[in-house]
C-alpha cells in the first residue's frame, strides 16, 4: 500500500479539519510574554519557574505556561484550527508524526538553528521531529528507553539468577524469557512476566527497527516482523504467564501490589508508575536488566514553536535551554523524564543509587538501552493502524478469536481505516 504526497496531505484535512479556515493569526499572552501549553507531569517547575521570570536569552521575554487537561491533543489542534489565541510553544507526545502533515503550521527548527544542538542529542530521537521532507518540526524532550523489571526475592524463591548481569545473561532473548517465566510459575504458582497480552506485542514492537509503514508511504503492518511480534504476545498467553490485566483497568496496579506481576518488560516510567506507586512495600525487592530481545523504546516527548509565535528566536532560546542536558538532568528528578541527551547519564543526579532497587544504579541499564535502541520511522497513521491490533488481540486473550481470524479482521479494519483517511 503505497501512500502519494498528495494523499499523505489528506491526512492533515482530515485531523486538523478547518486549519486553513479564516480566523484572526494571534498567539496568547502579552507582548513580554510567550505562552505554552502542555500536559501535567512534562515540565519540570523549578526550571519553568526560571523562564516565568525570564527566558534566558530570551530578548526579555517571561514565559507563561498552562497545563491543559482533559484530552490535550484536541484542545490543541482545536487551537490551531481556529488560528487565534495559539500558544506560541507547545509540548507534543510520541505521537509527534501526527502533526507532520501539518508542518506548515510550525516554524521549522533547522531555521533558527536547531542543528547547532544535533550532536547533544541521541541521533533516533532527533530524527523523530523530523519530517519526511526534512522540516524539522519539534525538538526532543525525554525519552522512554525499556529494560527488564523483576523481583529479585521471588526469583530467588524460584532458584533462579537473582543478580541484573546472571538474569540478563539467563534471558537474552524473548524465548528464555518464556522458558525463564515457566520456571517462576511452576517455583511460585499464579506468577506472571507480563500484564496482559498487548504489552508483550507494544514492547516486541518498541524493539523493532521498522514498524507500520516506510517513510515514503508504504504500508508495512501486514509483514513478518509484525506478525511475529503478533504471535510472540499470543504464546506468552498461551503459556500462562500474563496476568490477564487490561490497559487501564484496576487490574492493572492490582497484579503489581498483590505481587503476582514478578517481572516486566517496560519502559523507565514504568518504575514510577508501577511498583514505586502500587507496590511501595517491595522497596528494595526490584532489579532492572536489560530487556529479552534488546533495546527498545516506548514513550517520549517534543517541543514545537507555531507559527504564530511572537518572537520565535525567544521560543528557540527557550525550549534549547530547557532540553539541554544539565536541565535534562534535572528533570529526570521531577517529573522523572529520561533524557534524550547522553551527557546527562553521567550526572550524579542520575547516577545515584536507587533505594526502591536496592541500591542499584538504574540509570546505567536505561542509559544503554536508550543509546543502544535502533531507532524506527513512525508515520501519521500509526495510531489508526495500532488501535485495531491491540483490539484483536485482547480478543485472542478473551478466547473470542483464534490467531488468524483476529489477524484477519485487524487488517480488514486497518484497510479500511486507512482508505478512509486518504492513504490508500
Amino acid at each position: 500500500m503505497a501512500v502519494t504526497r498528495r494523499q499523505f496531505l489528506v491526512l492533515g484535512a482530515g485531523a486538523m479539519a478547518g486549519l486553513t479556515g479564516c480566523g484572526s493569526r494571534s498567539s496568547l499572552g502579552g507582548a513580554d510574554q510567550l505562552s505554552m501549553w502542555t500536559w501535567t507531569g512534562s515540565v519540570n517547575d523549578a526550571l519553568i519557574g526560571e523562564a516565568e521570570k525570564a527566558i534566558p536569552g530570551g530578548n526579555g521575554k517571561q514565559l507563561s505556561m498552562t497545563r491543559i487537561g482533559g484530552d490535550y491533543k484536541t484542545k490543541v489542534l482545536t487551537a490551531l484550527a481556529g488560528k487565534s489565541m495559539v500558544p506560541d510553544i507547545i509540548g507534543i507526545n510520541d505521537d509527534v508524526a501526527t502533526y507532520f502533515p501539518n508542518a506548515d503550521q510550525f516554524h521549522d527548527l533547522h531555521a533558527l538553528g536547531a542543528d547547532k544542538f544535533k550532536g547533544d542529542f541521541l541521533e533516533w530521537k532527533w530524527k523523530l521531529g523530523i519530517t519526511p521532507e526534512n522540516r524539522m518540526m519539534a525538538y526532543p524532550m525525554d525519552t522512554g528507553p525499556t529494560a527488564l523489571f523483576y523481583r529479585r526475592d521471588v526469583f530467588d524463591k524460584a532458584g533462579l539468577p537473582t543478580e541484573p548481569q546472571d538474569v540478563a545473561a539467563a534471558a537474552p532473548d524473548w524465548d528464555s524469557y518464556i522458558q525463564l517465566g515457566k520456571k517462576l510459575k511452576q517455583a511460585v504458582p499464579g506468577s506472571a512476566i507480563t500484564d496482559n497480552i498487548t504489552s508483550v506485542y507494544l514492547y516486541a514492537l518498541a524493539q523493532l527497527p521498522q514498524r507500520y509503514m516506510t517513510a515514503d508511504g508504504r504500508y508495512i503492518g501486514d509483514g513478518e516482523h509484525i506478525r511475529k511480534a503478533w504471535e510472540l504476545a499470543i504464546r506468552v498467553v498461551k503459556e500462562g504467564l500474563s496476568a490477564n490485566a487490561q490497559e487501564g483497568s484496576t487490574d492493572a496496579n492490582a497484579v503489581v501490589t498483590n505481587g503476582r506481576l514478578v517481572a516486566f518488560i517496560g519502559a523507565v516510567w514504568w518504575a514510577q508508575l508501577g511498583p514505586k506507586n502500587a507496590a511501595p512495600k517491595t522497596k528494595g525487592l526490584w532489579r532492572v536488566t536489560p530487556s529479552p530481545g534488546g533495546p527498545g523504546n516506548r514513550g517520549g516527548s517534543f517541543l514545537a514553536i507555531t507559527k504564530y509565535c511572537k518572537d520565535p528566536e525567544a521560543a528557540f532560546a527557550f525550549i534549547s535551554w530547557l532540553e539541554s542536558s544539565k536541565n535534562q538532568a534535572q528533570s529526570f528528578l521531577d517529573p522523572v523524564l529520561f533524557p534524550s541527551t547522553p551527557a546527562s547519564y553521567t550526572d550524579p543526579r542520575l547516577a545515584a543509587p536507587d533505594p526502591f532497587f536496592g541500591g542499584q544504579r538504574i540509570v546505567d541499564v536505561f542509559a544503554e538501552s536508550a543509546k543502544k535502541y535502533p531507532g524506527a520511522y513512525f508515520s501519521p497513521y500509526d495510531s489508526i493502524i495500532n488501535d485495531p491490533l491491540k483490539a484483536e488481540l485482547v480478543n485472542v486473550e478473551i478466547g473470542s478469536k483464534t490467531s488468524d481470524q483476529a489477524w484477519k479482521d485487524a487488517q480488514h479494519q486497518i484497510d479500511r481505516e486507512l482508505t478512509r483517511a486518504g492513504a490508500i
